[in-house]
């Protein structure tokens, strides 16, 4: 079924006040902000490890990973499914679950470490890597939608070559 514009409207509202909601939590007292360790910008202070930063660590995982993980896994299983009845594969539907646990996954275990353990004997430029990989995610899914579909990478390849890739091309490629 079509998307209405009602319901897009309604989920990038919902999407806004979820991260501002998560953003504003550390400002009102639950979890910290706090410099990353190169001082170039801030980050969840991990340092920590008390109980009011591990409650909020568990909170902003189960939320912010976990639930869009299993929404992502759920959402391209079902468009897995459609494509094989139809037999026509237009992206691999795996690779967005896969870019968010790779971009994403050694942040969290840095986070979860920090819940437990003391990380300050880690070294700075170390735990900067994950928060690094992290923050690559918005160019990483760029790159994910735009090559994975057939008719962006159509147009990508139009705009660098000037040549129009032909239908029968396009279909030879992805079988």
């Amino acid at each position: 079924s079509k998307l209405q514009w009602s319901t897009a409207v309604s989920m990038m509202v919902f999407s806004w006040l979820f991260a501002a909601f998560w953003s504003m939590m550390p400002l009102l007292g639950w979890g910290e902000y706090d410099y990353e360790p190169l001082r170039t910008c801030c980050t969840l202070d991990y340092s920590k490890g008390n109980r009011n930063y591990i409650t909020f660590l568990f909170a902003l995982s189960i939320f912010n990973f976990m639930i869009p993980g299993f929404i992502m896994l759920m959402a391209y299983q079902s468009i897995h499914q459609k494509f094989k009845k139809s037999g026509h594969y237009k992206f691999n539907t795996g690779l967005p679950l896969k870019t968010l646990v790779i971009c994403w996954g050694p942040y969290c275990l840095l986070c979860f470490y920090a819940a437990v353990e003391n990380v300050m004997f880690i070294s700075p430029k170390y735990r900067m890597i994950p928060a690094v990989i992290a923050k690559t995610v918005p160019t990483v899914d760029a790159f994910v939608y735009a090559l994975g579909n057939e008719n962006y990478r159509g147009g990508i390849w139009q705009f660098l070559t000037g040549q129009k890739i032909e239908k029968s091309e396009v279909d030879n490629k992805t079988k």
